[in-house]
């Protein structure tokens, strides 16, 4: 059993908590979700495909053409950076991170690879299948959950330095 699986990697036991209960997880998510999105994982995500841009030139000019092909891979950037963040020692990506937030499975575990890749496939699929209309779903429960947080199994929630251990 690796270490990021003991008890002391969840935030609670069982089902995630009620907004009621313990409001210090939910209030201001949505406001900082967005923020974190549009603002910091925006520019990462710019930021890495100039990078890309200038890698995937070179080896297309190096190759006379012949790797064309490396320019499939620029789609691949952004769901490679939510996915390994999200998945990653501090399970939120940096907009998150700089706006005090985390993803936690709906257990309370830090999320692995896998569930990061399917919230982050579920993201890009149902909002551009939906014109992002889908993002309104958030709106509509108490946790404060979007769609692709359901499919994924995951809940974004607050981050303190100790978050208060709760008993299902």
């Amino acid at each position: 059993m690796d270490s990021s699986m003991d008890s002391s990697a969840f935030a609670w036991d069982g089902t995630p908590p009620e907004p009621y209960a313990v409001p210090e997880y939910f209030t201001g998510v949505v406001w900082r979700r967005v923020i974190a999105y549009c603002v910091v994982d925006g520019l990462v995500v710019v930021l890495l495909w100039a990078i890309a841009a200038a890698l995937f030139a070179g080896v297309t000019v190096m190759t006379f053409g012949a790797l064309r092909i490396v320019w499939a891979l620029y789609g691949v950037i952004p769901i490679a950076y939510h996915t390994l963040t999200i998945g990653g020692r501090h399970s939120a990506t940096l907009g998150m991170r700089a706006m005090g937030l985390e993803v936690r499975s709906w257990t309370g575990a830090q999320p692995r690879l896998l569930q990061a890749l399917v919230l982050t496939a579920a993201f890009y699929i149902t909002t551009a299948a939906t014109a992002s209309l889908v993002l309104l779903f958030v709106f509509f429960n108490r946790r404060r959950c979007t769609l692709h947080d359901l499919i994924a199994g995951t809940l974004v929630i607050r981050r303190f330095p100790d978050p208060p251990v709760l008993n299902a």
